[in-house]
């Protein structure tokens, strides 16, 4: 059996794309809950880590300042959300404020063993790239 993992407020703050000390206020606060290993560190499930991560983009209202950058090829995140066809499957990675879906084989999935919750990273491969400033 697989174990859920859990992450530390420095490897949650790391995927949602916020400071270590902004994802502390955070669980000070109960927006992200938390649990205590057995050394005291704050730990948060992977499951509602990528709830929350879900719950954060949602909930963004466009009145922060913009970036001025050009997104990198490669999407550390959490795996959010996860449907096995027979033979295909669709995979959710929320990546900071960006939302990746990959479409790949069943068997692909589960010889990675991915799970709803777990640390991924969506790699891209594009021959046309945008660059926006807004």
């Amino acid at each position: 059996m697989i174990r859920m993992q859990s992450y530390t407020i420095g490897q949650a703050a790391r995927l949602l794309g916020v400071s270590p000390d902004t994802a502390r206020r955070w669980a000070d606060a109960g927006r992200m809950a938390t649990h205590r290993d057995e050394a005291g560190r704050r730990l948060i499930d992977g499951r509602d880590l990528a709830a929350f991560s879900v719950e954060l983009a949602r909930g963004d209202t466009g009145d922060e300042e913009p970036s001025y950058t050009s997104a990198r090829n490669a999407f550390p995140g959490i795996v959010t959300a996860i449907k096995l066809g027979d033979v295909a499957a669709q995979v959710e990675i929320q990546a900071g404020p960006h939302r990746l879906v990959s479409l790949l084989t069943r068997e692909a999935v589960e010889e990675l063993g991915l799970e709803v919750g777990m640390e991924a990273t969506a790699r891209v491969k594009s021959t046309n790239v945008h660059i926006d400033r807004t």
